[in-house]
């Protein structure tokens, strides 16, 4: 696909719960704190995707996705999700409309670098 296409409401599902399963291969799930959003073309307000609560990350499925508005109200769906994290995307979707997705994550690796005083160290030439 190229740049200029937009992608459908449909499309956007099914890559957003293909990136969910990814993440869940790739041991990135931590069940609660990591979230992916994506933006929802159309003109108006602006509506989002985001996973719901109750879901393992290699669960979802595109229909089990919630739409909801920059502040967090759900627009589509029957189900809770994290309305905390949201908050931290919806200010980098509402400041960037560049940003079509959000991809948040708390891997064992990303939370020990960060607790770390001078964060990650470059210490050999494959390090940066």
């Amino acid at each position: 696909m190229s740049s200029k296409s937009i992608q459908t409401e449909t499309e956007l599902r099914r890559d957003l719960a293909a990136a969910y399963r990814l993440a869940a291969m790739l041991g990135w799930e931590d069940t609660l704190y990591t979230h992916f959003s994506v933006r929802l073309p159309g003109a108006g307000t602006p509506r989002f995707l985001i996973n719901p609560f109750g879901l393992m990350f290699d669960e979802i499925c595109a229909s089990d996705l919630v739409v909801v508005d920059a502040e967090g109200k759900i627009l589509e769906g029957n189900a809770d999700y994290n309305l905390a994290g949201f908050t931290i995307h919806s200010a980098v979707h509402m400041a960037r409309d560049d940003a079509h997705c959000v991809m948040h994550t708390h891997t064992t690796a990303g939370m020990a670098t960060a607790a770390c005083d001078d964060g990650l160290l470059m210490l050999n030439q494959i390090s940066t």
